[in-house]
C-alpha cells in the first residue's frame, strides 16, 4: 500500500513534490500515527539538497496512533500525539518510536502541537546549556524565527533578561509580549551579556561572542546566515579570556523534553508562534516566504488525503 507524501525532488520548486511512497512499516516497538499536522522547519528546506532525491523529509508531525506497537510500549490507538524524527514527517502516516513523542491534550490543537518537535525542544536545550541565568542577561540572535521566538520564551520564563536581535524593526514584532526586555536590530553599544542563543552565525556570532561577560557562554545553534565564523582567539586571551563557545546540537530522544513543552503550551505558558498556516498543498509557499524570511514564527501545513 502507499500514502501520499512530499517528497525531495531537486528539480521541482523549493526541491518538494507530492508522490505516493510506501506505508511505512513499524518495528515492533513503534506507533503509527496518522498526521494531520506538519511543520516547517528553515534548516530542512535550507539543507534539502543533502538528502536523496524521492525521500520523505521532515522533523515534525502531529497526528493520531492508528496502530499500536506490537510490543505493548508506548500510547495506544486513538491518542493525539505530536511526534519528531529525523525524517519521514511529510507524509499520511508515520512510525515513530514512543521515546519521541508526546501525548496531547484534547483541548490542544494538532497544528500547534506540530509546531513544537524540533524548534521547540532545540530552543529548550540551548537555554538549559547556558546553566543558570536567572537574573542574567541573554542574547538570542534571530530572534524572529521558529527557534528564536521559543528560545525568547524559554529563556525568559528561567528569569533571564532577554535581548532579541533580529535582522530588522518589522521582524520584531510581538517579542516584547514573548519576554524580550530589549528587541534590537544591531549589537553595536549593546552591553555585555551573559549568555548567547545565536541562530545566524557567521559575522553576526563574533559580534555577540565579543559581548560575553566573563564567564559567560554562547551556544551556535543555526547559520541562518550562511557564512562562517571568524574569531580572534589572540584578542580573546588579552581579554583575559573565560569565554565559551560550543557548537550546539540537539539531543534525542525527545519526548521528556516535548512532553514538557506541550503542557506549557497546554496551560498558556508558550506560544508557538505560527506565523503561517494553510494545506500542505501549498508547501511551496510556506517554503518561500520561510526561506526568504519574510515569515515571523513558524509555518504549519495541515495534511489531508487517504491514509
Amino acid at each position: 500500500m502507499t500514502v501520499p507524501a512530499l517528497v525531495h525532488d531537486p528539480a521541482a520548486p523549493r526541491g518538494l513534490r507530492f508522490a505516493d511512497v510506501p506505508e511505512p512499516e513499524p518495528t515492533d516497538s513503534q506507533v503509527l500515527v496518522e498526521v494531520h499536522a506538519v511543520s516547517l522547519n528553515f534548516g530542512e528546506l535550507a539543507y534539502l539538497g543533502r538528502r536523496p532525491a524521492g525521500s520523505v523529509p521532515g522533523n515534525d508531525a502531529a497526528g493520531i496512533v492508528v496502530r499500536a506497537a506490537r510490543d505493548g510500549t508506548g500510547p495506544g490507538v486513538g491518542t493525539r500525539v505530536t511526534t519528531f524524527g529525523w525524517d519521514g514527517g511529510w507524509a499520511r502516516l508515520r512510525a515513530v518510536d514512543p521515546d519521541n513523542l508526546a501525548v496531547v491534550p484534547d483541548g490542544v490543537d494538532l497544528g500547534s502541537a506540530a509546531a513544537l518537535p524540533a524548534a521547540g525542544v532545540t530552543a529548550l536545550q540551548a537555554v538549559r546549556g547556558l546553566g543558570s541565568v536567572l537574573g542574567r542577561r541573554v542574547l538570542v540572535t534571530g530572534a524572529a524565527g521558529g527557534v528564536g521566538r521559543f528560545a525568547v520564551q524559554l529563556a525568559a520564563r528561567a528569569g533571564a533578561e532577554v535581548v532579541a536581535a533580529v535582522g530588522g524593526a518589522g521582524r520584531g514584532a510581538g517579542l516584547p509580549s514573548l519576554g524580550a526586555r530589549e528587541v534590537v536590530t544591531g549589537l553595536a553599544g549593546l552591553a555585555p551579556v551573559h549568555g548567547v542563543l545565536d541562530n545566524v552565525g557567521g559575522p553576526l556570532l563574533t559580534e555577540a561572542f565579543a559581548l560575553l561577560e566573563p564567564g559567560g557562554r554562547a551556544q551556535s545553534i543555526g547559520k541562518a546566515s550562511g557564512r562562517p565564523t571568524t574569531i580572534d582567539f589572540e584578542e580573546e586571551r588579552l581579554r583575559g579570556g573565560d569565554r565559551h563557545l560550543a557548537p550546539f546540537v540537539v539531543a534525542a530522544p525527545f519526548g521528556p523534553d516535548l512532553t514538557y513543552l506541550v503542557g506549557l503550551l497546554a496551560t498558556g505558558g508558550l506560544d508557538p508562534q505560527i506565523g503561517w498556516r494553510g494545506s500542505w498543498e501549498r508547501a511551496t509557499e510556506a517554503a518561500d516566504e520561510l526561506l526568504s524570511r519574510r515569515l515571523r514564527g513558524k509555518a504549519v501545513l495541515t495534511v489531508s488525503g487517504p491514509s
